[in-house]
């Protein structure tokens, strides 16, 4: 697992933590929708697919597709700007709730 836990990353997952904002809730939705459509896989050992995790998504997962969001974010090797893009929304979504 890459190391990206810098001290913002720290307080957003700490803020994050049984989230119930809308907003938010539709942001992981949206960008776990499209990192399964684009086959898009990150080093998490999950048994569950990102769509089964959109799904099944509730508050206390938030911080886990959190955790995708910053990899993604700062991934050299994700080319996919649309999905980064998603990443940046969740993430500036709970910058905000």
């Amino acid at each position: 697992m890459v190391n990206i836990m810098d001290k913002k990353a720290e307080e957003l997952l700490q803020k994050c933590e049984n989230i119930e904002d809308s907003s938010v809730m539709g942001s992981c939705k949206v960008m776990l929708d499209m990192m399964a459509k684009g086959d898009v896989t990150i080093g998490d050992n999950t048994s569950e697919t990102y769509l089964q995790m959109a799904e099944n998504l509730s508050p206390k997962d938030v911080p886990k597709v959190l955790e995708l969001a910053l990899k993604i974010r700062e991934s050299g090797d994700i080319k996919d700007n649309d999905l980064k893009i998603a990443a940046s929304k969740l993430i500036r979504a709970i910058e905000m709730s």
